[in-house]
Formats: structure tokens, C-alpha cells, sequence
């Protein structure tokens, strides 16, 4: 596939915009194999090629474990995550499925057991910027590099 167009070179401010949300996201305070859960299980569920590839390797260099990338989409059926790794994959996927529905007082409410306000802000906000970044690069027909 050919890449339709290159968002940095076309509208640098933009693409300044969503380099600042990952310059929050990277000071928050959130745990970075955490952080990339969330990227790989959201690229998964939209099918982004090079967000899972940057993503994958990403966390490999951190110390994240293959067999754990390679069961992410199957998290529920596994013991290799924690409870609150497990909750964060269901708000992930349930933000991402948005347009299935609303995310549910039970997703939530899961997530809030481990995690304070703050840091839930903090994790919609990782999950929202993975989204964008995903249709962003999915529509761009961004090349794997």
C-alpha cells in the first residue's frame, strides 16, 4: 500500500499536538510496560500494522515478555497479567469498542479499585492517544519502518 499522506510534512502542528499528549503521558508517572499493554491491545482491536510493530518492540526493550505480547489479545484467558493489568485491558478495550456501547459502570468501577482518579485520567488519556494514533496512521497508510 502506498502511504496517502505524511501527517508531520503536511500539518506539523498537529502532529506537534499529539507528540504532546505522549510528552505527558511519558511524564505522568504511569508504568511504561503498563503504558504499552494499552498501545498493543488497542492496536490490536484496530488493526494498526505499524502501531503494533513499534509498540511490540517498544516493549520488549523495557524488560516486557514475548509470550505475554503474543497472549494479549487472549488476557482473559490467562494468568500471566495482574488484576489491575486485567482491568486496564477491559477499560482499553471497552474505550476502544466505544461505539458498541458505553463503558460500563463494571469496567469502571474495576479499574477504580486499583487505580486513583488521577491515575484513571491518566490511563483514558494513554487509551484515547493510542486510538488516535491508530486512525491516524490507519488512514495515513503510514509504511512500517
Amino acid at each position: 500500500m502506498d502511504q496517502r499522506l505524511n501527517l508531520p510534512e503536511l500539518d506539523p502542528k498537529a502532529f506537534q499536538v499529539m507528540l504532546g499528549i505522549e510528552k505527558y503521558l511519558a511524564e505522568s508517572g504511569l508504568d511504561k510496560k503498563l503504558q504499552e499493554l494499552i498501545k498493543i491491545r488497542a492496536s490490536q482491536i484496530n488493526g494498526c500494522a505499524f502501531c503494533l510493530n513499534m509498540h511490540t518492540r517498544d516493549a520488549l526493550k523495557i524488560g516486557e515478555t514475548a509470550q505475554r505480547i503474543f497472549l494479549l489479545n487472549a488476557w482473559k484467558e490467562t494468568d500471566l497479567f495482574t488484576e489491575n493489568e486485567k482491568a486496564v485491558l477491559a477499560l482499553t478495550e471497552a474505550i476502544t469498542l466505544i461505539a458498541k456501547g458505553p463503558v460500563s459502570d463494571e469496567v469502571y468501577n474495576s479499574a477504580k479499585v486499583y487505580f486513583t482518579d488521577k491515575e484513571l485520567a491518566v490511563i483514558m488519556m494513554a487509551i484515547v492517544a493510542i486510538n488516535s494514533w491508530n486512525r491516524i496512521t490507519i488512514t495515513s497508510r503510514t509504511p512500517l519502518d
